[in-house]
């Protein structure tokens, strides 16, 4: 039925990242609508690239269980699966250096790119970001809001959160051959609006790990924590020789989290830095003026630093001697 109303295949390239022989490949296969001009609903072509749209557009899909795409890296072609949700997660042989690279998805008949961050192997530190409420100031945790933020406001509307982009510059400064990795609950469906929103505020590019839209077999909601707890966990399977600095907020889950990644496994964080709320923020995150007391216990595993925007915790990790002067 969709096909007869001119809806066609596309695979949507969400991001990619790897190491030395291998490519972790991240996107969806999907029926596409077209529209009222006739043209494809997309958030990637050289038109709406630099164009801030509300966000309900990226929801304009019907994803497509079981799709066969085609994956050309590095000058192999492989051919990958989507789950029954259409999602593409999948790692294949490649032999790329160091640095950005372009992966080509091609499902009926169309093709597109998707980029790819292959990891320094002589990097031994990365970084590990949530973007709600840390480097976007989005009220995501309240579902009502959620829904405005994802499918109403305008991308321009979206705030910042002051200082954290210069942050981010200091440090991947002081570690140059430091991936960035953004770790967020929201929905693949954003993936593009976010990267616009990260570039335009000048934060350092990085793969995006977001998770699935909708309800589960378990519930309504997907689990925040669990996505973030196991691409933790992945990253370290991945990049065992890595130590990574954690960065979150306060207003739900992250210090949780991230003190429970830091107790299990000392040896791969390096520091953790938690964004506090102010008490409006705390408000519309989980209904309160102040942290979450489940949330606000952090191990001393991990040297840690707190403060209220980008600018206070770079003075903390400059006392602690994360970051230089």
């Amino acid at each position: 039925m969709l096909r007869r109303r001119g809806w066609v295949p596309r695979a949507e390239p969400y991001t990619g990242y790897g190491a030395t022989g291998w490519v972790r490949v991240l996107g969806r296969a999907v029926l596409a609508a077209p529209d009222t001009t006739g043209r494809e609903v997309s958030e990637r072509d050289a038109e709406s690239a630099g164009r801030a749209v509300r966000g309900w557009r990226s929801f304009v899909s019907a994803q497509l269980g079981g799709a066969v795409v085609r994956v050309e890296v590095g000058g192999r072609t492989h051919e990958v699966t989507a789950d029954r949700g259409g999602y593409l997660d999948s790692v294949v042989e490649a032999d790329l250096p160091p640095g950005w690279h372009q992966v080509r998805l091609e499902l009926g008949g169309q093709s597109v790119e998707a980029p790819v961050l292959v990891v320094d192997p002589a990097a031994e530190v990365g970084m590990v970001s949530d973007i709600d409420d840390t480097v976007m100031v989005t009220a995501l945790p309240r579902p009502l809001l959620a829904a405005w933020n994802a499918f109403v406001l305008h991308e321009n509307a979206r705030g910042v959160v002051p200082g954290m982009a210069g942050l981010y510059r200091r440090w991947t400064a002081r570690h140059p051959q430091a991936p960035v990795f953004y770790l967020s609950t929201g929905a693949w469906n954003v993936a593009p609006a976010l990267r616009r929103f990260l570039q335009r505020h000048g934060y350092p590019a990085g793969p995006l790990l977001l998770t699935d839209w909708g309800p589960t077999n378990t519930g309504w909601f997907r689990s925040g924590q669990a996505h973030k707890d196991a691409a933790l966990r992945r990253l370290r399977e991945e990049f065992p020789h890595m130590q990574w600095f954690l960065v979150g907020d306060d207003g739900q889950h992250d210090p949780e989290i991230y003190g429970q990644f830091a107790a299990e496994h000392p040896d791969a964080v390096a520091a953790v830095a938690i964004r506090q709320l102010t008490p409006t923020e705390q408000v519309l995150a989980h209904g309160t003026t102040e942290p979450l007391d489940r949330v606000r216990r952090m191990t001393s595993a991990a040297t840690t630093v707190t403060g209220p925007d980008g600018n206070a915790l770079a003075l903390a990790m400059i006392d602690t001697g994360l970051l230089e002067t």
